[in-house]
């Protein structure tokens, strides 16, 4: 008896230490890793309420830690991530701490100013992103890096786990798209952590005049690219859940379209539908809420289709999915009253409105994006820091 219960002593300790050894650890957590650099430094932060080291945020731990923060910089939604998508944000002083927080979505060029860049002496990244060119956070972290190249100042990045960074997906930016919502040369779905699209960024001479930053990269720890990482915090008001980040470079086409993707629902970007869609019995209808105050087709219902009930397995199979867009394209027939140009945006190319008009299936589209995703795997392998 004493025999066996020594046994079950054991193997119950080994699956803790496994578990415990298994945990994906976020560069954040590693502050014996960043603390030694940060010394004597004047630092500024770019974070938002996603930036939590345990159940502190990164500005609390430094601080209490004795570093010198002296400026935030907030991105699109704001420093705790609750305005809209889109929204002016304005500048402030964080309450708890009285830190300047510096808006780089205030409506102006989203680029710091020479006054604020000259405040500090470090950046420390420290953000989580959901892996998409569309997703605007690592749009602000470039121009940082390109401030901070200019400015002569060093960027230190605490990386995080990227919830969608087990495939690669979709056509590769046109440059001639660049925009707010898409600012590099990579598809719609990277599969790339914020530490390694950094460091492709320098890599591959991405910034303005071919800038390189000082960076340092805090990689995570027990993270691979095949580890379903789930948030424990919503990145943005409208990504309530796991499910709506991993349909999100689908259903976020709907953006450019009249169709309703449940913006001002509790199952945003996980439901579709629009007030003249017929043949379906699904109806939802949006309302003014926190995050969506003024969203498509407000307080009228819509009648569409709820992804809900799809397993995470399906929609991971299907990846950057077309057939929802091309559904309520033909549901609608709206012809040239669809689309807007915001779509050519989005997906970082001309042709695949043009073959949704023409009648072509999501897997002839897919096709023509196939070679974009095999030679975007080759150029990044350089710049990775987990297994594939």
């Amino acid at each position: 008896m004493k025999k066996l219960l020594l046994l079950a002593l054991v193997m119950c300790c080994t699956l803790v230490g496994y578990a415990q050894k298994s945990r994906v650890v976020m560069g954040a957590e590693q502050t014996s890793e960043y603390f030694p650099i940060l010394k004597g430094k004047r630092v500024a932060i770019f974070s938002n309420h996603t930036g939590m080291v345990g159940d502190k945020h990164l500005l609390d731990v430094l601080i209490e830690n004795k570093f010198n923060v002296v400026a935030i910089f907030s991105p699109e939604h704001g420093f705790r991530g609750d305005a809209d998508a889109g929204e002016h944000v304005k500048s402030s002083v964080d309450s708890k701490t009285g830190v300047p927080i510096l808006s780089l979505y205030d409506g102006k060029d989203k680029k710091p100013s020479d006054e604020s860049m000259r405040k500090f002496d470090i950046l420390i990244v420290d953000i989580q992103d959901v892996g998409l060119r569309f997703y605007t956070y690592y749009i602000t972290m470039c121009r940082l890096m390109d401030a901070c190249a200019e400015y002569n100042r060093k960027v230190l990045l605490l990386d995080r786990p990227n919830p969608n960074g087990h495939y690669v997906d979709g056509p590769i930016l046109d440059m001639k798209y660049k925009s707010g919502v898409g600012w590099l040369p990579i598809p719609v779905v990277h599969g790339m952590t914020l530490g390694e699209l950094a460091q492709m960024v320098n890599g591959e001479r991405w910034l303005p005049k071919s800038r390189v930053c000082d960076l340092t990269v805090i990689p995570c720890k027990n993270y691979t690219h095949q580890t379903m990482y789930e948030l424990p915090i919503a990145p943005s008001p409208n990504l309530p859940n796991m499910k709506s980040i991993y349909l999100y470079p689908s259903t976020c086409l709907f953006e450019a379209t009249p169709v309703s993707l449940g913006r001002g629902t509790d199952a945003a970007f996980q439901i579709y539908g629009h007030p003249n869609m017929k043949g379906y019995d699904f109806s939802f209808t949006p309302r003014s809420v926190p995050g969506a105050k003024n969203p498509p087709q407000l307080n009228k219902t819509c009648y569409g289709v709820d992804l809900r009930g799809m397993s995470d397995e399906e929609i991971w199979k299907r990846g950057l999915d077309l057939t929802y867009v091309i559904d309520a394209y033909r549901n609608l027939n709206m012809d040239d009253h669809f689309f807007r140009s915001f779509f050519e945006l989005l997906m970082g190319t001309d042709y695949v409105r043009k073959m949704i008009k023409q009648g072509k299936s999501a897997e002839e589209i897919k096709a023509m994006w196939k070679d974009d995703v095999e030679n975007f795997k080759v150029q990044r392998k350089p710049y990775l820091l987990y297994a594939e």
